[in-house]
């Protein structure tokens, strides 16, 4: 009979990676499945990266509950982890009287929530914040920030498994069945007994219900849009420039982002779609993306866009009901949990709702806290922020630094290598995208995709035709060109 776990996490985002490592800090057998090859392939990795204040969600809800605890846990949490976060600041602005109106709304029930610094500017101290923003005035918040959505959730999972998680990459749950004290889970043809079932499952959360018949639950994708900005256009804004958000939208409007890399990016766009698995862009959205951007910044041209992607929102609201719906969080059969619909703000709750849960866990089981809970070691300066001085120390101490693979972001062979022995196992040219940014840069790895492959070949003797974009069914190479002899 396979091993009974205490804990078993479906679904490895940002969520599900959050809980893991919460419940990582007991004496608790858990693991965690998730479906594709890495923890990032999904909403984690395609999201706007921002640290919301919660001013904009509902007063009374779990959206409220969970963003503002979330955000208030985000700056330890960031240095425990030894991720890079900002706290930058938001501006929302009006651009007539009429949007004017909803600035007072947002206002007001940023208080009701508990949300600090929050004011109304007009245009003269607008335009001494942001030069190149033109508005008639605007809700100050000076409590949201910016972080790297792919770098966070990754550093969530492996810091789980430091501390004892189990992880299986590409195993996606196809059967639930409850037994008498346990539930037996089928993931890969391979089954794993457990005590309790969290259900993290983002778009699929619906689906993963049903395998263990509980039928109430329907998800409605709604696809957004981006467009990424070259790094040279960062100095274009200092805030989070955000339009004020239409009362029945899906989304909370086109708007400006700063990243920690420095890239600005502009969207999301909000569309339902039926294809929940499909993140295709399309050129007509890419278009209205881009005049939307124009208004803001008039000076840009298409020539400063290097790339496009897309995230789907779980939203729990049809298209013809309008709005956002609230988190749900529910015990629906005995230590089954679900978690769904839970879109933006998700990652800011993310470390609120982690809590939350191991609370839960608690009720059900003695928690007993860990002496030792390890956290991740400090991390080596990236190649291209370092100092001349710095450079040319990591050189000296290893000479595979001393070659570039990536020359839009700068990344060294040493770094790729470094990357590829991630512990979580994931030796896909994604796996090192999103752990170095190669492949991130204007070119969008049209130079360093080919050394990648080198390196993931003669340093890890992995054969050309088994390396993949993002596992099963991505190969990179079809076949040898055969020599004639």
């Amino acid at each position: 009979m396979p091993k009974t776990y205490d804990a078993l996490v479906i679904g490895l985002g940002v969520i599900g990676s959050s809980i893991l490592r919460e419940l990582s800090k007991y004496h608790l057998d858990i693991i965690g499945l998730e479906k594709e090859s890495d923890v990032v392939l999904g909403n984690s990795g395609k999201n706007s990266g921002v640290i919301h204040a919660g001013f904009n969600v509902p007063y009374g809800s779990l959206k409220a509950k969970f963003n503002i605890e979330g955000h208030r846990l985000f700056p330890s949490l960031c240095k425990e982890l030894n991720i890079p976060m900002k706290i930058i600041g938001k501006l929302v602005v009006a651009r007539n009287n009429n949007e004017k109106s909803h600035l007072k709304y947002l206002l007001n029930n940023g208080i009701k929530n508990g949300v600090k610094g929050l004011k109304i500017i007009n245009k003269f101290e607008l335009k001494k914040k942001e030069p190149n923003i033109n508005g008639g005035s605007a809700l100050y918040v000076p409590s949201a920030g910016i972080v790297s959505p792919y770098s966070l959730t990754i550093a969530l999972a492996e810091n789980a498994k430091q501390n004892g998680a189990d992880i299986m990459l590409e195993h996606e749950v196809v059967k639930i069945k409850q037994k008498s004290n346990y539930y037996e889970v089928t993931a890969k043809d391979k089954k794993f007994n457990t005590k309790i079932i969290i259900n993290c499952a983002g778009l699929n959360s619906d689906k993963i219900a049903k395998l263990a018949n509980i039928n109430k639950y329907q998800l409605f994708p709604c696809i957004g849009e981006y467009l990424i900005l070259d790094k040279s256009l960062k100095h274009l804004i200092n805030y989070l420039i955000y339009p004020v958000p239409g009362k029945y939208s899906a989304g909370l409007g086109i708007h400006l982002t700063p990243t920690i890399d420095g890239n600005i990016l502009i969207g999301p766009s909000d569309e339902y779609i039926f294809d929940r698995e499909n993140y295709a862009t399309s050129k007509n959205t890419l278009d209205l993306l881009f005049s939307e951007a124009k208004k803001w910044l008039p000076h840009i041209s298409s020539n400063d866009i290097i790339n496009t992607y897309a995230g789907i929102r779980t939203k729990t609201k049809e298209a013809k009901e309008k709005g956002f719906g609230d988190y749900i969080i529910s015990e629906d059969k005995n230590n089954f949990i679900n978690l769904i619909g839970i879109e933006s703000p998700g990652l800011t709750s993310a470390p609120s709702i982690a809590k939350y849960i191991s609370k839960l866990v608690g009720l059900k089981m003695n928690l007993n806290k860990k002496n030792s809970f390890k956290l991740p070691g400090a991390k080596p300066k990236r190649f291209e922020t370092a100092s001349l001085k710095e450079k040319t120390a990591l050189i000296k101490a290893n000479k595979k630094h001393s070659r570039i693979i990536c020359r839009c972001e700068k990344i060294t062979y040493e770094e790729v290598i470094t990357a590829v022995k991630n512990t979580l196992g994931v030796k896909t040219i994604n796996g090192i995208k999103y752990r170095t940014r190669a492949g991130m840069g204007r070119c969008h790895g049209g130079y360093c995709t080919s050394k990648l492959i080198e390196i993931l070949k003669n340093e890890f003797s992995i054969d050309p035709l088994n390396i993949t974009l993002k596992g099963k069914n991505s190969e990179m190479i079809k076949d040898y060109v055969k020599k004639n002899t």
